[in-house]
């Protein structure tokens, strides 16, 4: 049997981010890092604003860091904005380099995990792998949450000529709004690579493949662009927390070992960005592992409470969601975010930061709501629980 000071189950972003800030910070500890494919982070590409993270955070996480550009823009039938925020992106690829240069980090790739308890993984080759175990092996179904979804198909793809894009589009919601709000991200990352990506906040988390890159090739053949190769694809289908029962939550994943990213409810409500989130928590977990690895029961507690923390200091974010999905009609989603997306650019950036303040909140909420007043109040009411729905979930770029 092999021992480790610290296990993860699951490849993904937030366990690749919180091995590598705990290794790098602790480099006496041994860290056993499971993942099922053969290379961490499967097919994603994840993003994130400058602003969302510190400066120090900004300096650990910068060998993960592929594309970056000075800025982004926006795209509504009444408003189009370019900001001066810079705008980051980190690849699955990359993430699995830096882990491999990690000396005191064993990656176990191309291994499932058939059983993970809080000391210690059971391999689906029967091994014993021993360890405090934090798990990453993303979201699970919950009846403790009611969601609507974020999904997208993506496409990276090679165009005959330059492109011409100098900066990422977010959002281009001058498409047609099916099945909910839907727009348009684009991130250029070469003269001639580009990734397009159709996405939809929808209720429901159905992801029609096969239309979605007719989409693509639509809207690139409107845009201008020739597509020569199509070099790679990648989906997701990410949670928007529309309500919960945090602490139902909690206890139900008490017996297991710690959670992280998706599986512990850490990403941004509204954006389902989870780059951020996990940067914060690998900062966490690193500092209470400089004497050592807390034992299971203090490590639970300590991802709890900050997931608990989050959670309060989220309840705004659920708010609009629940005035998005449940007040404006699908076909209108795109005018919450077309008003807001002309307010200044420092509440935008505290926006996706998380950091928010009551200033902001009466800012957002100001003036005539772009939905039905009646739908709205109904909006603010009291969270309770509805539909079920973690089940599906992946990562987003």
């Amino acid at each position: 049997m092999s021992t480790y000071d610290l296990l993860f189950a699951g490849g993904g972003l937030s366990s690749a981010l919180t091995a590598y800030r705990v290794a790098v910070s602790n480099p006496n500890l041994r860290i056993g890092l499971v993942e099922a494919a053969d290379t961490l982070g499967g097919n994603h590409t994840w993003s994130f604003h400058e602003t969302d993270v510190t400066a120090d955070q900004h300096a650990w996480i910068d060998p993960f860091i592929v594309h970056r550009w000075p800025g982004q823009k926006v795209r509504f039938p009444k408003r189009e904005r370019t900001l001066g925020t810079g705008y980051r992106s980190v690849t699955s690829e990359r993430l699995h380099d830096v882990l491999s240069d990690v000396a005191n980090v064993d990656l176990l790739t191309g291994t499932p995990v058939a059983a993970a308890d809080p000391d210690g993984l059971t391999l689906t080759d029967q091994r014993r792998l021993a360890g405090t175990v934090l798990d990453g092996r993303g979201a699970q179904p919950t009846p403790r949450l009611t969601l609507g979804f974020q999904k997208f198909l993506g496409q990276e793809v090679r165009t005959a000529a330059p492109h011409g894009v100098t900066v990422p589009t977010i959002m281009d919601a001058t498409v047609a709004q099916t099945d909910g709000y839907r727009f348009v991200y684009v991130l250029p990352f070469t003269q001639d690579t580009l990734l397009i990506e159709d996405t939809y906040y929808a209720d429901g988390a159905d992801l029609p493949e096969g239309t979605l890159r007719d989409e693509i090739a639509a809207y690139a053949a409107r845009q201008g662009w020739q597509v020569a190769e199509v070099l790679r694809e990648e989906t997701g289908i990410l949670p928007i927390v529309l309500e919960g029962d945090v602490d139902g939550f909690w206890d139900d994943a008490r017996d297991g070992p710690a959670p992280l990213g998706l599986r512990a409810g850490l990403f941004h409500p509204v954006t389902g960005y989870s780059l951020p989130d996990a940067a914060r928590l690998a900062d966490l977990v690193a500092e209470a592992c400089r004497e050592g690895v807390p034992g299971p029961e203090a490590l639970f507690a300590l991802v709890e409470n900050h997931a608990k923390t989050t959670w309060r200091e989220q309840r705004f974010y659920r708010l609009l969601n629940r005035m998005l999905f449940r007040a404006a009609e699908p076909h209108l989603r795109y005018v919450v975010l077309e008003r807001f997306y002309g307010l200044p650019q420092a509440l935008i950036e505290r926006f996706y930061a998380g950091k928010t303040t009551l200033g902001d909140m009466a800012r957002v909420l100001a003036g005539r709501p772009p939905v039905p007043i009646p739908a709205a109040m109904r909006a603010l009411r009291p969270e309770r629980l509805g539909r079920e729905g973690t089940n599906g979930c992946t990562e987003r770029a």
